[in-house]
């Protein structure tokens, strides 16, 4: 069986009857090309179905117009959210977007040896990757954004959330409807994003007077398995939550999912917050109360931050931290009646709310 040739970019010059350096400008949208010889090139292109080689091009040095984009996984709306975000900025700038995943430290850094190879600059998100890595990786010419950083001090461009405010705003809302014993379940260690919720979560307490109890928090993983956990820790105390905060979405879904198993309802018996507002959110029922941060957005401002830094110039600021925004829907109603709370006994006795409410 007879193998195919493939074209070449110097098959293509021979045809349109231009230097292969012609037909490489025109690939890469230079504008030091005539519209006729443009159109020559993109006939001989047509003409020979040739496909750029990407890899061969990084490995010469060259533009691919590619970008790099590492992910810990897609399987959530959150990173779908961001991934979507830079993949349409990058497009809207006529770069294209090769998206890799690594679940583990090890695979994390062979992906970014690959990407390294092969793209213009890598956008990372929630990378494991120690920082002096990244740093000798910008060195060796390839620039680099993290995105939703892990909290370490670092010296590379950078776009994350308030997550801080976001968290305290959440917490002085149900502080404001009446709650006092507000459940918290925190997000996965070694995450910038965990740490700062919680002393969100900690300072709206201790700003309205109220001391912090550590039986209400509990530690979580961002996902819902850890929210189920997180929800049936804090609901087989002897006294129960009012409400329950989660750091994020997906740790809410458990949380409402381990309500309902315990025959509780929300929000009448008990009020959830959670953390994110990924597209569910709004689709669950009762549509979840939670702290929007800007997924999308997130993904679009690292992507233009990428795309300044291939022209050639700094980004205006070196670390974006975009606002936050409390989402209100149908898990959180004030209190306007008496709640019911498990004694250790495993009966149940009525709290009058006044207990819960702030003094006039």
């Amino acid at each position: 069986m007879r193998r195919e040739l493939r074209v070449t970019l110097k098959d293509v010059a021979r045809l349109a009857g231009v230097s292969a350096v012609t037909v490489s400008n025109v690939l890469n949208g230079r504008p030091n090309v005539s519209q006729e010889t443009r159109a020559r090139v993109q006939e001989a292109v047509r003409t020979t179905g040739y496909t750029a080689n990407i890899a061969a091009r990084g490995l010469a040095g060259g533009r691919t117009d590619t970008l790099g984009m590492l992910v810990p996984d897609l399987s959530t709306q959150y990173m779908g959210e961001i991934v979507r975000g830079a993949s349409d900025e990058a497009r809207r700038s006529g770069l294209e977007m090769l998206i890799s995943t690594a679940s583990d430290l090890e695979r994390e850094h062979s992906q970014v040896a690959f990407l390294q190879g092969i793209t213009d600059g890598l956008l990372l998100l929630l990378p494991r990757t120690p920082d002096k890595v990244l740093i000798a990786v910008e060195k060796a010419g390839i620039p680099v954004v993290i995105i939703d950083h892990r909290g370490t001090e670092f010296m590379l461009p950078s776009v994350d959330v308030d997550n801080y405010q976001g968290a305290r705003a959440a917490t002085e809302y149900l502080l404001s409807l009446g709650h006092r014993r507000i459940g918290f379940v925190s997000g996965a260690k070694g995450y910038g994003a965990s740490s700062a919720r919680l002393k969100g979560y900690k300072d709206a307490l201790h700003s309205a007077g109220q001391p912090f109890d550590k039986t209400l928090v509990t530690r979580g993983d961002f996902m819902q398995p850890g929210g189920f956990a997180g929800g049936n820790k804090l609901l087989s105390l002897p006294k129960i939550p009012t409400a329950i905060f989660a750091a994020s979405d997906l740790m809410a879904f458990g949380v409402l999912e381990a309500i309902k198993e315990r025959g509780l309802r929300v929000p009448e018996d008990i009020a959830v917050v959670g953390f994110d507002d990924i597209p569910m959110a709004s689709q669950v029922y009762p549509p979840l109360s939670t702290v929007r941060q800007p997924l999308y957005g997130m993904g679009v401002v690292a992507a233009q931050m990428m795309i300044t830094m291939l022209r050639g110039t700094s980004p205006p600021h070196n670390r974006i931290t975009l606002p936050t925004e409390l989402i209100v829907r149908a898990t959180t109603p004030p209190l306007e009646r008496p709640l019911l709370h498990r004694e250790k006994g495993g009966g149940e006795r009525k709290r009058p709310v006044s207990e819960h409410l702030v003094s006039p």
